[in-house]
């Protein structure tokens, strides 16, 4: 299945079936056993990585790992829960083994961390309330908009600025859910981010928020565009130290794997439809 060709529409209720321990003050759960593999992740961001109120961490990502890791290798995986922002210092300085947070793929990243083979592929988008009068991204041109801390939303952001000649006020957040927040209170005009996790909190929010329409990065590079405005086209990676080359040989056979016998596309569509 080539997911760059999806429209990436959430479900109303995405149910995935994997339940991992957070390590860490979080208390649910985990294990510290020889084969397990930790895992450092910033939560929440639905449908990717969060908790249920019982408790139980799901999502995409957590599937995934699952799959890649429990199924495909033998090891037991593990979610701790840290700052994006801080994430892959947090790896080179061994508190967790690998990374998997929905991290786009970036050459500046590169520098630091080595990926894994794409397994997803998103979309910066702008979101903004239903009454707003934007309709295009020249509209954000002197308004306040907020964003993530850390990730490629924040660096479309800038890059948004760079084109305005500095007319943009940028809000960074250490979450995600803080910027809708923000959002919904009126207190910035939009939010960019990926689109599946925006499109969680469009599905949930339907009368107060919705996305900007129009063609972008995903039609300019001839991909099968979602029916709104698309800033970045981006591919998730696992992000590995650099120094730990076979278990990044290891995952990548792993992700063909589950590929090629149907698993992905079975964890794909517990969170994703169309």
């Amino acid at each position: 299945m080539d997911e760059t060709s999806r429209r990436t529409y959430l479900k109303g209720t995405a149910a995935g079936a994997a339940t991992l321990g957070l390590a860490g003050c979080l208390g649910f759960g985990g294990g510290s056993g020889e084969n397990t593999i930790q895992i450092g992740s910033d939560i929440p961001y639905p449908p990717f990585e969060y908790t249920t109120t019982e408790g139980e961490l799901r999502g995409f990502d957590v599937d995934i790992a699952e799959a890649v890791f429990g199924d495909q290798l033998g090891m037991n995986p593990n979610f701790q829960d840290t700052s994006f922002d801080t994430i892959i210092n947090s790896l080179k300085a061994k508190n967790f083994r690998v990374i998997m947070s929905a991290m786009t793929i970036t050459e500046t990243r590169a520098e630091s961390v080595d990926f894994s083979d794409p397994y997803f592929t998103a979309y910066q988008t702008i979101v903004v309330r239903q009454d707003s009068p934007i309709d295009e991204k020249s509209d954000l041109k002197g308004k306040t908009v907020g964003v993530q801390k850390g990730t490629t939303g924040e660096s479309a952001a800038q890059e948004l600025k760079a084109e305005f000649n500095g007319d943009l006020q940028i809000n960074s957040y250490d979450q995600i859910a803080a910027a809708f927040s923000s959002l919904l209170n009126n207190q910035v005009v939009a939010v960019i981010n990926d689109n599946t996790v925006s499109a969680e909190y469009v599905s949930k929010n339907p009368e107060d928020l919705r996305f900007v329409e129009g063609e972008g990065a995903a039609t300019e590079q001839g991909r099968e565009a979602p029916p709104y405005l698309t800033l970045t086209v981006e591919d998730y990676g696992i992000a590995f130290r650099q120094d730990d080359d076979d278990l990044r040989a290891d995952v990548n056979e792993a992700l063909a794997t589950i590929r090629e016998n149907g698993t992905y596309d079975e964890i794909y569509n517990e969170y994703f439809a169309g």
